[in-house]
């Protein structure tokens, strides 16, 4: 990607992370944002929530971050949470944003639904006594 592909990428992911609601479209819940961290910073975070009991957790991408929001949520699926997690309705779209020289561009984005349905985390044992 040259400099000027990172900088609508740039300018697009500041403009969606600013003009989100907290709870979102998607009502309660929680959203994990992908961006340029490495994979597991995002697993642990979705682990996290999920564990926590908030439902659904909603993975969010735009652009070259959507391949890096599918390995997010199957790691997650697979690894972490292997049959205790389902995958609710994908929805993709394009967005139509402005780049800081005027230009439109559209940025296609991801989400992607999840859902712990299996057992959650276990409370530890009562000490004897």
């Amino acid at each position: 990607m040259g400099p000027k592909g990172k900088a609508i990428y740039r300018a697009a992911l500041e403009h969606w992370m600013t003009e989100r609601e907290p709870g979102g479209p998607t009502g309660p819940g929680a959203t994990v944002f992908i961006g340029t961290k490495p994979t597991m910073t995002y697993v642990f975070q979705v682990v996290a929530q999920l564990n926590s009991g908030i439902a659904p957790v909603v993975i969010r991408a735009r652009g070259n971050a959507i391949g890096k929001a599918v390995d997010v949520a199957e790691v997650v699926r697979r690894r972490f949470l292997e049959g205790q997690v389902t995958v609710g309705a994908i929805s993709i779209d394009t967005e139509r944003l402005t780049n800081r020289e005027g230009r439109d561009a559209n940025v296609s984005a991801i989400a992607i639904p999840l859902t712990r349905t299996g057992p959650g985390p276990t409370a530890p044992a009562a000490p004897p006594g």
